[in-house]
């Protein structure tokens, strides 16, 4: 087993823009990697989609990121979202020949440190179930594991709900948005939900012309919240494809589990919602993302 690197060997430091390249690539070889020792396709399709991700990362003024430093040498990263009530860490991502050294505690603790600095009531992550490396350090940082998730992906379904219409959002909508997340989970996402709009990936769906549900676009990167599965279904249904590699879909919620399934979307691999300080047991339907 690799031994702890000594203090003066590591640093960590701020994130740029212009570290997006090697960070990116770093982050494609690791999930890769990983991914590919439990036979599960890698969670990126190609080094260039790693360097654009964190390339947004990296130079959004609501992300503090940081990355690690061996001798000089980048060796992985990690971000902390804080564009909403609640705190997403990730994705961090440690070069392969250096991992199993304390890199991803030291990095873990940067941004868990940062989100204590700045009062968030509560942090939380996605994990890989099958990691089980990382799900024994971030129990061990503080983490409570919540609950199993599935990544699913297919061909778009292609399907109405009768009496839901589902449209494009607009920031006259947040209020309402806003109040539905919080009857939901208790907390709202409005920072993420406003850069969704204003991208033109966010869309509601409307019951009796009142808004029921809504989702900050389709993927890894996006959440939905609704006040049933019929209004997530909706959603589900409208969109016109499904970024690799796919949605995020609670396994508790059985109907919606198996509506997808039986739609020909299929598993891809499981992931679990580990959380630190505030939560409340959701009280309607949602999608999280791979940061929550």
């Amino acid at each position: 087993m690799a031994k702890p690197l000594p203090i003066e060997a590591l640093r960590i430091r701020r994130a740029k823009p212009e570290d997006a390249e090697v960070c990116g690539r770093i982050c494609y070889d690791a999930f890769t990697t990983i991914n590919r020792q439990h036979n599960f396709p890698p969670e990126l399709p190609a080094v260039e989609a790693g360097i654009a991700a964190l390339g947004r990362l990296f130079s959004h003024p609501a992300f503090f990121c940081v990355l690690a430093e061996l001798d000089g040498k980048i060796v992985g990263s990690n971000c902390l979202d804080e564009r909403s009530t609640i705190a997403g860490i990730g994705p961090i991502t440690i070069t392969p020949d250096v991992q199993n050294r304390s890199i991803g505690r030291t990095l873990m603790k940067a941004v868990m440190d940062r989100a204590t600095e700045r009062a968030f009531p509560g942090m939380r992550l996605i994990q890989a179930t099958f990691h089980s490396r990382s799900l024994a350090l971030y129990t061990k940082l503080g983490f409570d594991p919540r609950e199993l998730m599935v990544v699913m992906s297919g061909p778009p379904i292609k399907q109405t709900v009768p009496g839901c219409t589902v449209r494009p959002a607009s920031e006259a909508d947040l209020s309402a948005a806003n109040r539905l997340c919080e009857s939901v989970h208790g907390h709202n996402r409005s920072g993420e939900l406003i850069d969704a709009i204003q991208h033109g990936e966010a869309f509601v769906v409307e019951r009796q012309n009142q808004l029921t549900g809504y989702a900050a676009g389709f993927g890894y990167l996006a959440h939905a919240v609704g006040e049933s599965n019929v209004d997530l279904k909706a959603l589900i249904g409208s969109t016109a494809e499904f970024p690799y590699p796919g949605i995020i879909v609670p396994t508790r919620n059985a109907d919606l589990f198996r509506w997808c399934l039986n739609n020909n979307l299929r598993v891809v691999q499981p992931m679990t919602l580990m959380t630190i300080g505030l939560y409340n047991e959701p009280r309607g339907a949602y999608l999280p993302s791979v940061l929550y």
